[in-house]
């Protein structure tokens, strides 16, 4: 069927106008002031709202085997939640482990979201070892699973991450496919020594989690891809950047002529480290690697997304229950809030805390609150960082992030009066608690569509599980 959008607020990252869309066959066909009702089209009356394109969120982990567990979401409720928040769609991390063929991985995330998918998807291909095999296993991801980025990790030593041999040669085999490297940047020796060194002191609660991994060793290793990528000439994306000084070795890069993309998330935004100091074991909900940041990082980070330095704002979304999982590095394991949980009896610290933050629900809402209506973006930043720059990073543009005849009629009809609270009670993500529980959010996805399709509607959701796509990307020209 039809849909036909009245005399709506239409904003892009570029421009803003009022006027009609008429969806047809999943595509935008026509956008124009007054047009036609077709034959047994709907009508929506958006007068008042605003319309976004459909946002995208670049960064996410759904089916994750992480830290000795599993992510909670799977994708029926990952999807449902990035449509509730007004997220089209996903790129989600294909994280394997080092004694994994990295092709038959992607594989395997695919098949965890065929069928139960109500967004459109599509992946980063994870790199954790670089062997004999490797280059012909990327090769095909390109080629035969239509998959054009890639994932690496110089963090988590002995699990993803990899060393500077393998760096160099993923880098070279991206270089030569046409794709893209994103990566997680910190330094993985330097992490796990002074783990050992606070662990050792007994200081084993989630407080010593940022410190851990401070923000000098976040820049580390974010000089260390730049200096790789320039070697190589390839095209690189870093990963939930926390802090200026990350931000600042890849600007310099810039300046060499280094094509480096960079991500920020929304718990980098709005939380600040003193949520991980919380008491009695709560700090664990806000363990997340890199680490929140103190207050000051935020300010620069908001200055940066107004400027243009940073190009998305995404979630790194890694869902773990607070009572049971989080719960993995309790220094005490047996005082688990849940009479679920079974303790390994080992003694456990912080390093054991499945790292990440449920947020793929939030982020739009976050970023409007803090960002929009608080003067710090604009509307026509705000759409660039949530939608228009990921696609035309990652191979989707105009198809995604933009209203243009031909696009995807991925649409949100954005209410900028309605108030509300965030709360776990609500949510439609699979954890146990929220990061920003309580928190008030100025404005809300009323009406979300995907290829035309209604999926939620007056904020609520009314879409069919499944009907998300898996989205083929080539390597860009």
């Amino acid at each position: 069927m039809s849909l036909l959008i009245r005399n709506g607020d239409i904003v892009t990252a570029t421009t803003r106008f009022t006027a009609d869309i008429l969806c047809e066959n999943g595509v935008i066909t026509a956008i124009d002031r007054d047009l036609p009702v077709p034959p047994g089209a709907e009508v929506i009356d958006a007068t008042g709202k605003v319309v976004f394109p459909g946002f995208i969120d670049p960064h996410v982990h759904i089916y994750l085997p992480f830290m000795g567990t599993y992510a909670k979401d799977d994708w029926a409720s990952g999807s449902k939640a990035a449509l509730m928040g007004g997220t089209t769609t996903l790129i989600e991390m294909c994280c394997p482990s080092r004694a994994e063929d990295p092709l038959e991985a992607i594989r395997l995330w695919k098949s965890k979201a065929a069928g139960l998918a109500s967004c459109d998807y599509t992946f980063h291909a994870g790199i954790t070892k670089f062997d004999d095999t490797t280059a012909a296993a990327m090769t095909a991801i390109v080629k035969e699973e239509a998959i054009s980025s890639f994932k690496v990790f110089l963090a988590y030593k002995g699990a993803f991450g990899i060393d500077d041999t393998e760096l160099y040669r993923t880098l070279v085999t991206v270089k030569e496919l046409g794709a893209v490297l994103t990566a997680h940047c910190e330094n993985a020796e330097l992490v796990a020594e002074t783990q050992k060194k606070l662990v050792a002191e007994g200081k084993t609660g989630p407080e010593w989690h940022e410190p851990s991994r401070p923000i000098s060793v976040e820049a580390e290793g974010c000089h260390h891809l730049m200096t790789f990528a320039g070697m190589t000439g390839t095209e690189v994306y870093v990963v939930h950047t926390s802090c200026r000084p990350a931000v600042e070795a890849i600007v310099e890069a810039r300046a060499r002529g280094v094509k480096a993309g960079i991500e920020t998330v929304a718990p980098y935004l709005t939380l600040d480290s003193s949520y991980a100091e919380k008491p009695e074991f709560e700090g664990a909900k806000w363990v997340m690697s890199p680490p929140i940041r103190s207050k000051e990082q935020q300010e620069f980070l908001w200055q940066c997304l107004a400027d243009g330095t940073i190009d998305t704002v995404a979630t790194d979304h890694a869902p773990f229950d607070f009572a049971t999982q989080k719960h993995m590095g309790h220094p005490e394991a047996d005082k688990a809030v849940d009479a679920s949980f079974e303790p390994t009896g080992k003694p456990a610290n912080f390093t054991l805390i499945p790292n990440g933050i449920p947020s793929v629900e939030e982020r739009v809402k976050l970023l409007y609150t803090h960002g929009v209506a608080t003067g710090r973006i604009d509307l026509h930043a705000f759409v660039r960082l949530a939608s228009t720059r990921a696609a035309e990073i990652f191979g989707l543009y105009p198809r995604k992030g933009e209203v243009a005849l031909g696009s995807d009629a991925d649409l949100v009809i954005w209410d900028p009066a309605w108030r509300g609270i965030i709360s776990a009670a609500t949510h439609s993500m699979a954890t146990d608690y929220s990061a920003w529980e309580g928190w008030p959010v100025e404005g809300r996805p009323e009406l979300v569509t995907v290829r035309g399709k209604v999926m939620v509607r007056d904020g609520t959701w009314c879409g069919d599980t499944g009907w998300g796509t898996f989205l083929e990307r080539r390597p860009k020209d």
